[in-house]
């Protein structure tokens, strides 16, 4: 009797835990998709360069996590899972946000978002390879019918002018590369990310990145114009170093230790849906029933690779798993 409870219990705290996770995620990727709007007028401004901007993110969210860390138990991490986070570091801030702000100057927002949604597909890959997570008919099935729904609806929405008439093709190797990036990390190396603190984790993240971008980005940061960074463009940095960043990604990796690699990345989808939802709210477009059933179609296909094999197991089971692998 007190076994079946304990497993009833375990289970109602799981749920707890995964229902968490799926907010922490949906909030996270509802401010990306706000981001990309703010992150153009930055590109467009052309005070700051790209890669001063990164340093600019890496270094506000250095200092924030650091700076909540000292008032948490201390986590010791060996040296060897450090190497990990260097390696985890570099596919997952320094190549994945540097490229996507060298991309965004060169990209139009409908090829951003097109070329944004493989990042589902990357991802259910390389968690295969890397974590053994299964490729069910039933998970293929929904990253498909979110992929057809997300497109439909980036075609059928009205986009402001961005500043190009037409991507270029460094615009999609560029993409291409932001999109494999970030789902290479997602996929490889969510044991690591589930064995620390998200704020140990993360501190140290941001402190490698930053560490990275400094020998490309001090000459910049010392020749650029900060008289000519105007009220708005300064709202929009801040938003951009605080909210995209520091929470951001303060909730993916929360949301990671509970969701599957696959189902993670398929919250990318959220951002052209924010996107639209935001022109729809500004008058600068219209909601008709191709975009409703389009939107349906994302989160009827969230909700499809939610209940597959792969994404049912006992969290406690992967738990354990897991941590033998760690």
């Amino acid at each position: 009797m007190s076994r079946l409870f304990i497993q009833s219990r375990r289970r109602k705290m799981s749920g707890k835990r995964d229902i968490t996770g799926h907010l922490a995620l949906l909030t996270a990727y509802s401010i990306f998709g706000i981001n990309i709007v703010s992150t153009k007028d930055i590109a467009n401004a052309g005070v700051v360069s790209p890669i001063a901007l990164f340093t600019m993110r890496a270094l506000g969210a250095s200092l924030l996590f650091w700076l909540i860390s000292l008032f948490r138990p201390k986590e010791k991490v060996p040296f060897s899972d450090l190497c990990r986070i260097v390696v985890a570091s570099f596919f997952g801030l320094f190549i994945t946000q540097y490229s996507f702000l060298l991309a965004i100057r060169i990209s139009t927002p409908v090829d951003t978002s097109i070329v944004s949604t493989l990042g589902p597909i990357f991802t259910m890959f390389f968690a295969f390879f890397f974590v053994r997570e299964p490729i069910t008919a039933k998970k293929a099935l929904g990253v498909g019918v979110s992929l057809f729904g997300i497109i439909f609806l980036i075609l059928n929405s009205v986009h402001q002018a961005s500043g190009v008439e037409a991507t270029r093709p460094m615009g999609y190797v560029l993409l291409l590369v932001n999109s494999l990036s970030f789902s290479l990390y997602l996929g490889a190396f969510r044991p690591l990310i589930r064995k620390y603190s998200v704020v140990t984790f993360m501190k140290w993240m941001f402190l490698f990145s930053l560490l990275m971008s400094l020998p490309f980005s001090t000459g910049d940061l010392l020749h650029t114009d900060y008289s000519a960074i105007s009220g708005k463009l300064l709202s929009e940095i801040l938003f951009l170093v605080v909210c995209a960043t520091f929470i951001s990604y303060f909730l993916i990796p929360y949301g990671q230790k509970t969701v599957r690699p696959t189902l993670v990345a398929m919250y990318a989808y959220v951002q052209p849906v924010i996107a639209v939802v935001i022109s729809i709210s500004c008058g600068m477009d219209s909601l008709t029933w191709r975009k409703a059933a389009a939107i349906a179609l994302v989160f009827s296909g969230v909700a499809i690779v939610n209940r597959s094999r792969a994404a049912g197991t006992a969290p406690a089971e992967t738990d354990e798993k897991e941590t033998r692998q760690s």
